[in-house]
């Protein structure tokens, strides 16, 4: 598969677990928990320019490499500490820096951040392998 499809098919399984996480699971927890740092409304273009920028880091660094090892096992390890390192980097520096950050915040984030890009990379990889074997 191209990496062009590659990157689309992790893309709309990112979106589509993250969204389900940020509107049905942790909406409220995320309101208790910041909302008096949350803007009124979603800035979208800046939204998706993350989306963008961080599903390449996740194609590249655990599902390409998962997909060369023939291992979606692997594309779920990699993308598993993908997504704890880049997690870890937004949500320890706000712990670092911003005034009454919860801990219980940045605990969550990174169990979410960990699972959600260990599920797309392992998902994606699994998918494209089972297509490329048709």
């Amino acid at each position: 598969m191209s990496l062009l499809k590659t990157y689309g098919l992790a893309f709309v399984i990112f979106f589509a677990i993250d969204l389900f996480w940020l509107v049905f699971v942790a909406n409220r927890f995320y309101k208790e928990s910041i909302g008096h740092l949350m803007a009124d409304q979603t800035n979208w273009p800046a939204a998706l320019i993350f989306y963008i920028l961080f599903i390449g880091g996740l194609v590249f660094f655990a599902i390409q490499p998962g997909l060369e090892r023939n291992s979606w096992t692997y594309a779920l390890m990699a993308g598993a500490l993908f997504g704890l390192m880049t997690y870890a980097t937004y949500d320890l520096t706000n712990l670092a820096t911003l005034r009454d950050w919860p801990l219980k915040m940045t605990i969550i984030d990174l169990i979410w951040g960990t699972s959600l890009n260990g599920l797309t990379a392992g998902l994606t990889t699994l998918l494209i392998q089972y297509l490329n074997r048709k």
